[in-house]
């Protein structure tokens, strides 16, 4: 079967350090692992470069690592939701980093695939989203340069996983957690159920077990952690 990827949150402890590159599933905070994102707040990580969709809430989803201050930065398409967020970067301690929904996911994907960035319409003209970024012209017409996005570590949420990390997810719940889990160094994934190898149906899988290092067991959005 080859390693064991099967564990509990205390060996998953040393994927994590101060100043990392963080890359989270979840939209709004559905499809965040919400234990897993429990621990790195008693763990007490800060100075993190978090990487997903949005910035969820102040105590919903990976919006509670920002609120606590452990984020230097973020690269996402939006903060409007959680306003911690945008009070942080307003005063000037939190970094911003916007890129639209689509392209982010492009940029994410493209980690993933091996590439070095994407080449994009959008924005190529509007001088918010394209300072800085290099531009090229194709048969005549501009386009602008997107790079590619990878972490040290991805954080992802599964409705089921076999012991193998085949994964399963819950609709909407599925968001990018695919392309987190292929673009991140070490992807640990925090699963509802999980079950022996060949119980899933494998035209239901979406992501495979090759691209997951860890699974963790969930405690679900109200467990009562111990040390509170």
């Amino acid at each position: 079967m080859g390693e064991q990827k099967v564990c509990d949150y205390e060996e998953i402890k040393g994927f994590f350090r101060n100043g990392m590159t963080l890359m989270f599933g979840g939209f709004g905070g559905v499809g965040s692992p919400p234990t897993i994102i429990k621990h790195l707040l008693h763990w007490e990580l800060s100075g993190l470069t978090l990487i997903g969709n949005d910035t969820g809430f102040p105590s919903i989803g990976i919006g509670q690592l920002v609120s606590e201050g452990r984020a230097a930065k973020v690269i996402a398409s939006h903060i409007g939701s959680n306003p911690v967020a945008g009070r942080l970067m307003s005063e000037g301690k939190l970094e911003v980093e916007f890129s639209p929904q689509g392209i982010l996911a492009e940029r994410i994907r493209a980690g993933g695939s091996g590439l070095y960035g994407i080449i994009t319409d959008v924005g190529w003209d509007d001088p918010f989203l394209n300072k800085g970024k290099m531009t090229i012209e194709i048969e005549g017409k501009t386009y602008l340069t997107e790079t590619a996005l990878t972490a040290e570590a991805g954080i992802i949420y599964a409705k089921k996983a076999d012991k193998l990390g085949n994964l399963v997810y819950d609709k909407s719940a599925r968001n990018t957690n695919p392309l987190v889990a292929m673009a991140s160094d070490i992807t640990i994934v925090e699963a509802e159920e999980i079950v022996e190898p060949g119980e899933l149906n494998p035209e239901e899988i979406v992501t495979p077990g090759v691209f997951i290092d860890k699974i963790v067991l969930s405690k679900g959005v109200d467990w009562k952690w111990a040390w509170e």
